[in-house]
């Protein structure tokens, strides 16, 4: 994504008296972020991951009395990676390639640049996050043993399970969009989201009881894609009480927020 021919700054829509509002930089960064190839290939790795994951799973399920539907979206967790770092790729890539002076000349209000990057960037993943999630959940249930009854959508729990946890690909893209506007180094920014998320979170989760429910890895496997309330067995005492799917999905939310309330903040007072 970093390549000069790839970040090319497409021409900005003429608008009278040079105004340009949230549709034409839009539509800007729409053009931009279609025209990379990588984003095509990351979206699509991305699918194919968490379909794959999640199909493993199905052919290794040897108790109905499971959770069905968590194992069909088990694929998830690894799958939204992929799509924080295309949002941290999204942001730094014109960074390191130096379009984003011009996109910035073009479109001299900066929170306008990362207000259209997030909606178009947001729009898109949560597409490919819906088709990712209700895919997985279809293949999965084709794979089940005989003797397994598939889960349907019309089960309770099921149809909510499966849509927010389909939009938590745009909520973690989003994440990253922000990490890549407050850091600006594709590398650094990565690392910080993948420890945020995936390592630093899950750990502090497991040690401090009380704040797993507000960890983001442990919110998507705990709170967004299960059916049936967590329960720790035999260790119910130190077992946390995990949010509601709904609450859950609003504080990943608030994570992404916060990231891109501060990158906006930050690209508006730094230099380019």
């Amino acid at each position: 994504m970093t390549t000069t021919a790839e970040t090319r700054v497409p021409r900005v829509p003429s608008v009278p008296g040079g105004r340009y509002g949230l549709a034409q930089a839009a539509r800007m960064e729409w053009i931009k972020l279609r025209s990379l190839r990588s984003t095509w290939w990351t979206l699509v790795v991305t699918v194919a991951a968490t379909v794959g994951i999640g199909l493993a799973v199905g052919l290794n399920s040897q108790d109905g009395s499971v959770d069905l539907t968590n194992n069909a979206l088990a694929g998830v967790v690894p799958g939204l990676l992929l799509t924080g770092a295309l949002g941290v790729l999204t942001m730094t890539s014109e960074y390191t390639s130096g379009t984003i002076r011009a996109t910035l000349a073009a479109i001299p209000r900066r929170p306008l640049v990362l207000a259209a990057k997030a909606a178009v960037f947001g729009v898109m993943t949560l597409i490919v996050g819906e088709a990712a999630s209700f895919i997985a959940f279809f293949a999965d249930a084709a794979t089940l043993r005989h003797g397994i009854a598939a889960p349907t959508l019309g089960q309770p729990g099921v149809l909510r399970a499966v849509v927010v946890t389909g939009a938590s690909f745009c909520v973690i893209g989003l994440l990253g969009l922000g990490l890549g506007a407050i850091i600006r180094h594709s590398a650094a920014a990565v690392a910080v989201l993948v420890a945020g998320v995936y390592v630093i979170a899950g750990a502090i989760g497991i040690v401090a009881h009380g704040t797993a429910a507000y960890m983001p890895l442990l919110i998507v496997a705990n709170s967004l894609s299960t059916t049936k309330p967590v329960t720790c067995g035999t260790d119910a005492a130190s077992c946390p009480h995990f949010l509601s799917a709904w609450a859950g999905l609003g504080v990943l939310g608030l994570y992404a927020v916060i990231a891109l309330g501060v990158g906006g903040w930050l690209l508006a007072r730094r230099d380019a």
